[in-house]
């Protein structure tokens, strides 16, 4: 089981952190050891001082699949859910200035929350879903997944040509602007569509 996350995939976002509008979606993975286990507080790690909360709608993988063509992506998943990309931003500026991979700001143990699924038949469009993440009681990011540069299929579409899908795979489908620090005791809630998915406190 792999998670495929996709970077800057809503304007708002690139446009946030300075960063050049791509020309196909940016993928990268996280290890299955940074899914932050069930109901356990996300710790920030010693290494980092700039933990950035990013949350991301996902898709979870049904059936294999291999150069997948858009008009089938459809049928490769059937789950809609919610989570956090948890980034370290200092590591991960420091990285990107010597052009070295994100693994190390990215990929670290609980650096992936994922929340409740939901039946992707609950909802009329999954390009049309609103999520927000809420912070101590404050909504800290908005986003619609109408916004995405790719959409869903897409996405699914074009990773599938460089990786062979596998059913319990998940994809984080990028992250709307409002990205920010989180800091010791902070509450972190997430919501689809009106429906809490996850909650967590960071320690």
């Amino acid at each position: 089981m792999k998670l495929i996350c996709i970077g800057r995939n809503y304007t708002d976002h690139i446009k946030e952190l300075a960063n050049e509008r791509p020309t196909d979606p940016v993928v990268f993975i996280k290890p299955d050891s940074a899914i932050l286990p069930k109901d356990q507080d996300f710790y920030i790690p010693d290494f980092t001082n700039d933990v950035h909360h990013e949350v991301e709608v996902l898709v979870k993988i049904k059936k294999v699949g291999k150069h997948i063509d858009e008009r089938f992506a459809h049928t490769y998943y059937d789950e809609v859910g919610l989570g956090i990309d948890f980034t370290a931003r200092d590591l991960q500026s420091q990285l990107k200035e010597k052009g070295l991979p994100w693994e190390k700001a990215k990929g670290f143990d609980g650096a992936a929350v994922i929340g409740k699924w939901l039946p992707k038949s609950d909802f009329p469009d999954v390009n049309n879903l609103k999520f927000s993440l809420f912070k101590n009681g404050e909504e800290v990011q908005k986003g619609n997944t109408g916004l995405m540069l790719w959409k869903i299929d897409e996405l699914i579409s074009y990773v599938s040509r460089f990786f062979m899908l596998k059913k319990g795979d998940i994809i984080f489908t990028g992250t709307p602007a409002g990205v920010g620090r989180v800091a010791t005791n902070d509450y972190l809630a997430g919501v689809l569509e009106g429906q809490e998915l996850f909650s967590l406190k960071v320690k």
